[in-house]
């Protein structure tokens, strides 16, 4: 049978529910990976990425029922900085190719166990992170070795609401998703 969100492995659930940090790395994970180039004011060329609203409805959830979330992403953008805080992302590393000192830095400052950390990532740079987190995710693009690094395989590619998918993985363990349908069900 395969694992998916809605039927995955009871030792990944058992893990999930311990989850209290969402960690994600951003280029092929809230993106599909590629970097396109327009022009912008006085001649300069701007760096923009297209973001899945899934995915920011996805925060929004994560948010909702109180729980802490951060990027650390290997390039910076201020566009992304930009939507990660309009989503509420607390924890905004840019710039990080070595990501191992961010997550230390997070981990301590929340007071969180590898245990109680979710991470996603798609590329070789995240697999220490991977590695060590409570609950790890690849997204469905991501690299083989990522793949085999991750406790988790998203059927979602990169930018097309990976992200969101590992939420509701999440909030399902917690028993918090019924409260994100509640919402929806009012009459």
């Amino acid at each position: 049978m395969a694992r998916t969100v809605l039927a995955p492995h009871p030792h990944l659930v058992t893990a999930a529910a311990r989850v209290r940090l969402l960690l994600t790395d951003v280029d092929g994970v809230w993106t599909d990976g590629r970097l396109l180039y327009v022009p912008g004011l006085d001649d300069q060329i701007v760096e923009t990425k297209a973001v899945s609203a899934l995915d920011g409805q996805g925060f929004r959830w994560w948010h909702a029922a109180g729980h802490v979330s951060g990027i650390i992403s290997g390039r910076e953008a201020p566009g992304i900085d930009y939507r990660a805080r309009m989503l509420g992302v607390t924890y905004i590393y840019q710039n990080h190719l070595e990501k191992m000192a961010p997550y230390e830095e997070i981990c301590a400052a929340i007071g969180v166990s590898d245990e109680e950390v979710a991470y996603v990532g798609d590329d070789l740079p995240d697999i220490p992170l991977l590695r060590r987190a409570g609950v790890s995710a690849a997204v469905a693009n991501a690299r083989q070795e990522v793949k085999a690094a991750a406790d988790y395989v998203t059927e979602a590619r990169g930018g097309d609401g990976a992200v969101r998918e590992v939420i509701e993985l999440i909030l399902r363990a917690r028993g918090e998703w019924q409260a994100v349908l509640d919402r929806y069900s009012a009459t």
